[in-house]
């Protein structure tokens, strides 16, 4: 993936981010039309800080802004604006504009600019690249999305694995098809199977006359073109990988994944994890307006309004005591927050094991009897810490006792379903991270709700 934007040699270096100052001059100019000064002041800026302007301007003030804008729109700007606003903007700019940009970056950034956009759209783009680009997008775009064949770039450094370090040294020399950044040599056989790779460093510090073969790397491993993208980059993260040859079904050399890359992978999952566990779905984008944000909130908000109706419910059972002691209704918040939060804490270590596969089959049991362990600790401690409190403000031993045991049945089953629903999720094929809040939150309401007023039945009535 392109790392620098390219800049004329007389050009001042990339300016690192926008100040609010350099934001209220550039707003001006957009105000007044003043193309001149847009232009000053976003020469030295970094492609991706040019991005996130226009990422941040509501539309209308996008649109004046890439009409005013004469500066190169260049391919890195384009692959960092976001993919939520990116096909208006393309839209937006005119078509050599986009076709110049498109030439200049890697295939796999290609791939990623039009693999969402409408055919026309995406038709128009690969007509403006060289046959043997064109043919190595449509190669990617084969490939089912999310796999490595649609995150890995063709543009791959081969060298025979007969071949020594002059040979290849005097071979890379002479090549000007190479690519901006590459971090490994890959050795291939007569058939395109790679064998194994050498790293520049290596490659520049071994003498001339060594056999490549000598001097690979033990990180070597293939990556086939169908494999889950999240899992390569889970291979990437594990093994310490700054670059993987991928294969086709025949074990041929068809590209190469970059660290880069793998690391975006890992970024935007752990993104949708977040935007999961809170209930605003997993592509939503401070660029989004009012009614798309609203739409992706409405059907997590819906559910929670029947899981609300539920711990309702539990407390209707009860309205009898409740009425009879007023303290009941003081104190019944308490029990389900500290529940509430409880199973937040648990959920959020176990769905953040699943995203790592650092929870796996081998050490789930231990796990679940951690945290039931933990849950029974911390509801004996904050049990009696509420007794105590209860104590001193009502002074009723009874109520004490009451809020006390319900606070440990509370904590533990938190902790319990914690760990258990996303587990469960998991098992059953569903993103632990899209439901586990809404189950866990509903689980330790109603149960703690149940508990309380439960036992308070019991004992105080």
């Amino acid at each position: 993936m392109t790392e620098h934007r390219q800049a004329e040699t007389d050009a001042p270096e990339d300016k690192l981010q926008l100040s609010q100052q350099d934001m209220e001059v550039i707003g001006r100019a957009i105000d007044t039309g003043d193309s001149a000064t847009l232009d000053a002041m976003l020469l030295p800026v970094h492609a991706a800080d040019i991005a996130d302007l226009i990422e941040q301007l509501p539309a209308p003030r996008r649109r004046q802004f890439l009409d005013l804008y004469s500066g190169e729109m260049d391919g890195e700007i384009l692959t960092e604006i976001d993919e939520s606003i990116r096909e208006e903007v393309l839209e937006q700019l005119p078509p050599e504009v986009v076709a110049e940009a498109v030439r200049e970056m890697d295939s796999d950034d290609v791939v990623d600019l039009i693999e969402d956009l409408e055919e026309p759209e995406k038709q128009a783009i690969l007509a403006a690249l060289d046959d043997s680009d064109r043919a190595a997008v449509e190669q990617s775009l084969t490939y089912p999305e999310y796999s490595a064949g649609r995150l890995m770039q063709s543009e791959v450094v081969t060298a025979p694995e007969h071949w020594t370090v002059g040979e290849t040294i005097d071979f890379l020399r002479q090549e000007d098809w190479l690519p901006d950044q590459f971090y490994h040599v890959v050795l291939v056989d007569p058939r395109r199977h790679p064998k194994g790779y050498v790293t520049l460093g290596k490659l520049l510090a071994s003498r001339r006359n060594m056999p490549l073969r000598e001097i690979t790397e033990d990180s070597f491993r293939t990556i086939s073109a169908r494999q889950d993208e999240g899992d390569v980059a889970h291979a990437f993260n594990k093994y310490h990988l700054i670059s993987a040859p991928v294969v086709d079904d025949h074990d041929r050399l068809v590209g190469i994944i970059t660290i880069d890359d793998a690391m975006s992978v890992l970024d935007e999952e752990h993104e949708e994890d977040i935007l999961r566990l809170a209930g605003v779905g997993d592509d939503s984008s401070i660029s989004d307006t009012i009614m798309e944000t609203a739409r992706q909130r409405v059907p997590w908000l819906a559910i929670n309004i029947g899981t609300a109706l539920m711990a309702a419910s539990v407390i209707a059972l009860f309205e009898g005591a409740i009425s009879k002691l007023v303290a009941l209704a003081v104190l019944m918040p308490i029990v389900a927050s500290m529940g509430g939060n409880a199973g937040t804490q648990t959920l959020t270590v176990a769905v953040r094991g699943l995203a790592t596969r650092s929870l796996t089959r081998a050490n789930t049991m231990r796990v679940v009897r951690r945290e039931m362990a933990v849950g029974l600790l911390n509801g004996t401690l904050f049990g009696l810490t509420m007794g105590l409190v209860t104590y001193a403000w009502f002074r009723d031993p009874a109520l004490s006792l009451v809020i006390g045991m319900a606070m440990i049945v509370n904590l533990f089953v938190a902790a319990l379903g914690g760990i258990l629903i996303p587990l469960g999720l998991e098992k059953a094929g569903a993103d632990p991270a899209l439901a586990s809040g809404t189950f866990v939150t509903t689980v330790t309401d109603v149960v703690g709700f149940f508990t309380f007023l439960g036992l308070a039945s019991v004992i105080l009535l």
